[in-house]
């Protein structure tokens, strides 16, 4: 994590020193295009873009830290780990197994996937679960509601 903010801190300080670096250029010119000026607006435009590059790598690993966060805490909830700590909170839902959750989990993804494909049909998507995915559906805890 240190690595990812002393990359965008470095590209940040080059690019603001890039801008600066333009504004001098040109008032040294008296705002006349010159060869000086193509070259700052040059060097700015390529210190603008690795800035946007160390932004994106920044915005990833933070979506990557709040999807492994999420996903712990969600397996936590499920399987009742918190629930054994003193001053945790439990849902009130029974807990269910690692696999069960597993099964949901990737029922889930497979269902994202066919939707963000644009199969628009969600319910035949549960119904057509990839092989490699298998989840049954039939929940044991409902037939007894």
């Amino acid at each position: 994590m240190d690595n990812i903010v002393d990359s965008l801190n470095s590209a940040y300080q080059e690019f603001v020193g890039a801008a600066a670096h333009v504004l001098e250029t040109k008032e040294s010119s008296a705002a006349q295009k010159t060869a000086a000026t193509d070259a700052a607006l040059e060097n700015f435009k390529q210190k603008w873009e690795l800035f946007r590059v160390a932004c994106d790598q920044a915005e990833e690993f933070v979506e990557s830290i709040k999807q492994r966060i999420g996903s712990e805490c969600l397996v936590d909830e499920a399987t009742g780990y918190m629930a054994g700590k003193s001053g945790q909170h439990s849902t009130g839902l029974p807990p269910i197994s690692a696999v069960r959750l597993e099964q949901m989990s990737k029922a889930v993804r497979w269902l994202v996937i066919e939707l963000q494909h644009g199969s628009g049909n969600a319910g035949g998507a549960a119904a057509h679960a990839h092989p490699s995915a298998p989840f049954d559906a039939r929940f044991p805890e409902d037939t007894a509601q």
